[in-house]
């Protein structure tokens, strides 16, 4: 059994040094008749399990792992604060409940929260006790069987099977509190802007109507050495500013973010009364640019081809919990040995510390919703809620290079003849593009499109021949329907948009006994390679493409179409997959048997 280590700062794009990490173990409980409400189980009930949190109770690593529906679940905690958070604000935090949330602390409700895989936090001061044992009690609700419910892979039904895995439920990533003055940084979103060499920051205070005095203090280094700096005065809750960054040539310290030279800058705000100092926190972003220029996709306004890898962000005995912080950097640093420059990150809004090691080792992220099943009412008002609140979370990452909050026509499955469905898929295309106009947005990845900036095709295909024929001009792309769905929806026109094949390979090796399925099956080491050259090598040539996503980092569950295996292991030498993905032909795999 793998041993879980999930002590690390949750959210290291806004860090804090007082903070309190609620990891480990806690006291839990089913309530499959729905009793725990009514016989007020929040006033301190004893729960009669124990489970390691932040891992869900079908895990390994929770201690429990059971794969029946128990959709209503608690936990109880006990927490004895430091004596120097006396004074200070509490703020409770969860990285990711799934799916409703109550909390209580001390038998009073503290928080609600309704979606699986954002964030939510609470100040909890007024239900604190002054000293000693304070009791934490969640209650967290899931609706497994429910298949308009934004879920991504997680199955409606016990068993996985075919593209669907194990599901989650209740809590899922970090439990942690931070202590903090009535005055302090709630939030900052940071834009880089590399044309003009600026950075565009705009800063949420709390607290503003307690003081007269509020300055806030920015300090920017570029490896170590302070390069710019500023101090406004903060007279509103949100306050903005740009700061010019030195030039590049001035002492050599400015830097592009890319894949290949990733790039960081550290900035650091001080909230101030006076001389005082309320509140620190620590950040960076990168300074790049995504763009679409005369339909050609550019990184820092230069054409840049995307060789992405389709990423599930499953693991091995956490589900969508990765049992250590090591292993999210594991999954980009194997990434990028195998030659790829991004990832996309399927069906699931990652954990934030993945984000920081793209972030950090460079690597190119699209990131996507996970998605209902069907269309309902109350499919449209869950999914655009949490969509809002997941482009929040993760604005100020630079890897994050395209939003997708629609895959393969999930959650509307009608959407070639319902407008109903069509109005909703380009609803989230135009709302994504409102809370952040400097990133590409597709709508619907794979087929089926509204307006999109990028075009994007699924395709399984394994036929050299037919993949070099289909994709030799975009127009050729547009208009193929290569798994019986038209590219984009009647009434709406191509205008010369980038396209990328964004799922294609899928070849299933399954190496020793194990069962398992992929798009196409490949008997040996040798028969695997010349199927991965046959899908590659037509893709990477192909005249009419501007970067492809092949199918798929690991195998995960009975999906066994990984170039590595579920514990991470490469089916071919890693120097392999390199000279595929850079468009060598690899000859044999002689010595590998």
């Amino acid at each position: 059994m793998i041993e879980p280590s999930r002590n690390e700062y949750p959210r290291p794009q806004f860090e804090r040094t007082s903070w309190l990490n609620l990891n480990g173990e806690w006291e839990f409980a089913y309530d499959d008749t729905n009793v725990g409400c009514d016989n007020r189980w929040y006033e301190g009930e004893n729960f009669d399990r124990k489970i390691q949190v932040p891992f869900c109770y079908q895990s390994e690593l929770s201690g429990i792992h059971e794969q029946a529906f128990h959709d209503i679940v608690w936990y109880r905690k006990n927490v004895e604060l430091p004596s120097e958070y006396a004074g200070k604000r509490i703020i409770l935090h969860f990285g990711a409940v799934d799916y409703e949330a109550k909390v209580w602390v001390n038998g009073h409700l503290v928080a609600s929260h309704e979606g699986g895989h954002t964030p939510f936090q609470a100040d909890v001061t007024a239900a604190l006790q002054v000293s000693g044992k304070n009791i934490i009690v969640v209650r967290a609700q899931d609706y497994s069987k429910d298949v308009t419910l934004p879920r991504g892979k997680q199955y409606w039904k016990e068993k996985s099977e075919q593209v669907f895995y194990t599901r989650t439920t209740g809590i899922w990533q970090t439990v942690w509190i931070e202590a903090v003055n009535a005055a302090h940084v709630e939030h900052v979103r940071l834009t880089p802007d590399i044309d003009s060499n600026k950075i565009h920051i705009r800063s949420y205070i709390k607290g503003t109507e307690l003081y007269n005095s509020l300055r806030l203090s920015i300090k920017i280094s570029f490896e170590g050495e302070l390069i710019a700096e500023d101090v406004i005065r903060v007279m509103a809750q949100e306050e903005e500013v740009s700061i010019k960054l030195h030039d590049f040539n001035d002492h050599g310290l400015g830097r592009w973010w890319s894949p290949e030279k990733p790039h960081l800058y550290d900035v650091e705000f001080r909230l101030l009364d006076g001389e005082e100092e309320l509140d620190q926190v620590k950040s960076y972003f990168g300074m790049r640019k995504i763009s679409i220029e005369d339909g050609v996709i550019c990184l820092n306004n230069r054409p840049y081809y995307m060789k992405l890898i389709l990423d599930q962000g499953y693991f091995p005995g956490g589900v969508l919990t990765a049992p250590s912080d090591e292993m999210l950097r594991t999954d980009v640093g194997l990434t990028k040995q195998m030659g790829f420059n991004g990832a996309r990150k399927h069906q699931k809004i990652e954990d934030p510390r993945y984000l920081y090691w793209c972030d950090k080792l460079g690597l190119l992220v699209w990131g996507e919703m996970a998605n209902a099943y069907q269309f309902s009412e109350q499919y449209v008002g869950r999914i655009t809620k949490e969509w809002q609140e997941a482009v929040q979370r993760d604005y100020n990452h630079p890897c994050i290079v395209v939003w997708v909050p629609l895959n393969e026509s999930w959650g509307t499955p009608n959407i070639l003849i319902d407008k109903r469905q069509q109005h909703h898929a380009s609803t989230l295309y135009y709302l994504t593009k409102s809370l952040d106009d400097t990133r590409p947005v597709i709508s619907n990845d794979g087929w089926e499109h509204v307006k999109s900036d990028i075009y994007t095709v699924h395709d399984y295909e394994c036929r050299e021949e037919v993949l070099a024929r289909r994709y030799a001009t975009p127009e050729l792309a547009i208009k193929s329907d290569p798994q019986g769905r038209k590219i984009m929806i009647p009434g709406f026109s191509y205008h010369g948009e980038p396209v990328q094949l964004s799922e294609f390979g899928g070849i299933s090796y399954i190496q020793g006994s194990s069962e398992g399925w992929g798009y196409s099956s490949a008997k040996d080491n040798q028969d695997f390679l010349n199927r991965l050259t046959a899908v590659m090598r037509p893709v990477i040539a192909a005249g009419g493409l501007q970067g492809y996503c092949y199918t798929q980092l690991t195998d995960v569950e009975q999906e066994k179409n990984g170039l590595l295996t579920f514990d991470r292991v490469p089916k071919l030498p890693i120097e392999t997959y390199r000279e595929l993905v850079a468009g060598a032909t690899p000859i044999s795999t002689d010595g590998l048997e």
